[in-house]
């Protein structure tokens, strides 16, 4: 029944609410089937069955002799010598032992709560690192598709170089008519043939300078756009390979994921929800007040240092006397003198033992080492409690890193994006800047791939405090 109980609070601990619902089934799997974790809980039932071994009496002791041949007493002929003899120790002794038993029994519990907690991390932090995986794989599938419509783009713009020769082909014939029309003028002013065949001539330098420059304007744009069409392939080959290498980090992920579960390593996920930023809800120092109320490692090192005090006083109580009441029984059988039966009355004789502790260097020997690991176990707690503040410490600078991370690539994301529509502009409009629009949209997916770190993050610390204070932020 005990055992049950117990099984049935280790249960309802198991609950964490403020979780989506699927975290918190996966920390009830694991809580259930993770055999570490299972190792624990034994060895704090088996730490409790140490309490009913201590608390009973020491058994009673049974000593017979049977004569092969009858002794010959005055009595009458003895058959047997039976004894039986119950030890008590002194008077506390007993209940000392329970609780010192108890005490060390709560140690492993506490242990077992670490050990738990520790899984609950273990569990999260996978669980976030899944969730960052899976964004990153989102993100970087929706920059592949912009970067494959910037190839289509800078295609149709290299199919098409006229588009961005049309107005400077009108701009040159347009130059081209003011300088016919001011030949002219000047002609009629001199008059005579001459000036008729210099204007002539003056047109047909022109028009041939025309031509030239238009040639080499259509091939400038030429190379160009196909040097644009190369660039945003090679971008793609590279966001390509990195989404197979990402694809392919998800399998040995997926693989530790099930395995803190106790599953099959290819076992399927449910799919991550969304994680937005979060806050803490409490004072830092009121974390760190709940740090060194509440966790187990601390908890533990309370109860082994009750225990040891549970043992300076038994090694007090074994240097006292341990009473022993018992009775000693003897058969005796008539005794035939001249022909009649003599004696045959069975003895009954009560006895006390009593042991004399006189040798007392092992009890102040005990009570020396128990007070000795007592000292021990408060100067590690002491030690424990400057590790878990500056765990704490830690904690709470990476999570100041990642909220100003989650800002600042928040901005940064919105800064990218309006400059990458001004630079699309630019470049729909004359074709320029192509290579910086490739490098803000590289810049652009750093952002986001980094914000989505920064929110995971800002979550795996989180849990981090949560396991420190074994309870729910």
């Amino acid at each position: 029944m005990r055992k049950l109980v117990i099984i049935a609070l280790f249960c309802l601990g198991v609950q964490v609410p403020g979780l989506s619902q699927s975290l918190e089934e996966y920390l009830r799997i694991a809580a259930e089937n993770n055999p570490e974790l299972k190792a624990y809980f034994n060895e704090y039932l088996a730490a409790m069955e140490k309490v009913p071994q201590v608390g009973a009496l020491p058994d009673p002791e049974l000593s017979m002799g049977i004569f092969i041949q009858p002794m010959e007493r005055f009595m009458g002929n003895q058959q047997a010598d039976i004894q039986l003899m119950q030890t008590f120790p002194w008077f506390g002794m007993l209940k000392t032992q329970k609780d010192e038993a108890s005490k060390m029994a709560l140690a492993r519990y506490e242990l077992f709560r670490d050990a738990r907690n520790s899984l609950f991390f273990q569990v999260k932090a996978t669980w976030y690192e899944l969730y960052r995986l899976e964004e990153e794989i989102r993100i970087t599938e929706e920059n592949l598709e912009i970067l494959k419509q910037y190839e289509r783009l800078a295609l149709i713009r290299f199919q098409s170089p006229g588009t961005g020769g049309g107005s400077s082909s009108s701009g040159m014939s347009g130059n081209a008519t003011m300088s016919s029309g001011n030949s002219t003028s000047s002609t009629s002013s001199t008059g005579g043939m001459g000036g008729s065949m210099n204007s002539g001539s003056t047109s047909k330098n022109s028009a041939k300078s025309n031509s030239s420059m238009n040639s080499s304007a259509s091939m400038g744009e030429g190379k160009s756009g196909m040097s644009d069409v190369l660039r945003v392939r090679i971008e793609i080959k590279e966001l390509e390979n990195t989404l197979a290498l990402l694809r392919d980090s998800r399998v040995p992920l997926v693989a530790e994921f099930n395995q803190l579960l106790n599953r099959n390593f290819d076992e399927r996920v449910s799919p991550v929800d969304l994680l937005t930023d979060t806050a803490l809800p409490l004072e830092r120092l009121a974390i760190l007040d709940s740090i060194t109320q509440n966790n187990p490692l601390l908890k533990m090192l309370d109860a082994e240092e009750q225990a040891y005090e549970a043992q300076k006083k038994i090694a007090r109580l074994e240097g006292r006397p341990m009473l022993g009441a018992g009775v000693n029984y003897i058969p005796f059988s008539p005794r035939i003198e001249d022909g009649m039966p003599m004696g045959g009355n069975d003895m009954v004789m009560p006895m006390v033992r009593l042991t004399i502790p006189i040798y007392r260097k092992k009890y102040n020997a005990l009570q020396k080492e128990a007070e000795l690991r007592q000292l021990a176990v408060q100067q590690r707690r002491e030690n424990t409690v400057n590790q878990l503040s500056t765990q704490w410490s830690s904690a709470m600078r990476d999570l100041d890193d990642a909220n100003r991370r989650t800002r600042l690539y928040r901005e940064q994301t919105d800064l990218a994006k309006q400059t990458l529509n001004l630079l699309m502009t630019s470049y729909a409009t004359d074709g320029k800047d192509f290579e910086e629009v490739l490098r803000i949209q590289q810049q652009l997916l750093d952002y986001q791939l980094s914000l989505i770190t920064a929110i995971a993050d800002q979550h795996t610390t989180i849990a981090t405090l949560e396991k420190l204070a074994a309870t729910e932020l």
